[in-house]
């Protein structure tokens, strides 16, 4: 199958426009309609419904859609690792959510890892918690760092590092029952985090704001005020500076970060060597 026809699915997909699609993909509008009536044909199926300038996807397209991600991202790693040269010949596939790609001292860890293995080809992947085991199984990613390794028997489960979810404030000696009236910034940190957070009985309202990007928790928090659990290694800087603060006597829910695989992966001796490479402590007040 030629990829370029699955391309241009995808744009169409997201812009739900022809014209723009072919605007994005440097093509004429023309030449983008030919290409999507060439994968309905190869398929059997129409894969969009056009009326009047309103393009949404049949059943068939939303079939498609997963499988074309899918087939393109795995077409573009093939390319890479085919591609290395001889003095880059090892590549990894890492992948995390955007929550872990946030971490402060990430970048340097992944730095230091290039001084360590000066032959490595580095491959970043942000990934949803709920996809990561199935993309290790499928061999879509080599390793993923993770707050919640799945419980699968074929995984290897390595702890790099431990880091706490600390319950901050705009205002200074705060108490628990301060934050009663407090708006509350909601950190969406995983099945075990919600948990814990369901017993907390001052944190029990609507959140203001629910996201699953703790960097956008922090500036609403530095901006707006209010109270929401984040991670210590984002919160650091802030805490050390006096722009947020501890709520006094709050439980403080202990976490660490993991580095996961499969223990059949041809590549577990350069993955071994990962786990040589330390995560930076970034400073913490507790």
């Amino acid at each position: 199958m030629d990829t370029e026809l699955l391309r241009t699915f995808l744009e169409v997909t997201k812009t739900r426009h022809f014209g723009r699609a072919a605007d994005n993909l440097y093509l004429t509008q023309s030449a983008v309609s030919f290409r999507i009536r060439q994968l309905e044909s190869q398929l059997g199926n129409a894969l969009f419904s056009r009326q009047r300038g309103n393009v949404h996807l049949t059943a068939a397209g939303e079939r498609l859609q997963p499988y074309a991600e899918a087939i393109l991202q795995t077409w573009s790693r093939a390319r890479q690792d085919v591609a290395l040269s001889d003095s880059r010949n090892n590549q990894i596939t890492l992948g995390a959510s955007a929550l872990v790609w946030e971490f402060d001292g990430l970048s340097d860890w992944i730095s230091r890892i290039y001084g360590a293995i000066p032959e490595l080809a580095l491959r970043l992947e942000t990934v949803p918690r709920q996809a990561q085991a199935k993309q290790i199984l499928n061999k879509s990613l080599d390793v993923v760092i993770t707050s919640e390794p799945p419980k699968i028997d074929d995984l290897m489960v390595n702890k790099v590092r431990d880091y706490q979810l600390q319950l901050v404030c705009h205002q200074s000696d705060c108490s628990m029952a301060d934050i009663k009236d407090f708006p509350l910034i909601y950190l969406d940190w995983g099945t075990r985090f919600a948990v814990d957070h369901s017993r907390i009985n001052e944190l029990q309202k609507t959140p203001i704001l629910h996201t699953h990007s703790s960097k956008m928790a922090l500036e609403h928090l530095l901006n707006n005020g209010g109270v929401g659990y984040l991670p210590s290694p984002v919160i650091a800087h802030s805490v050390e500076s006096g722009e947020l603060h501890l709520v006094n006597h709050a439980p403080v829910m202990e976490q660490s970060l993991y580095l996961v695989w499969r223990d059949d992966n041809e590549k577990v001796e350069l993955l071994n060597s990962l786990l040589d490479v330390a995560f930076s402590e970034v400073s913490e007040r507790v």
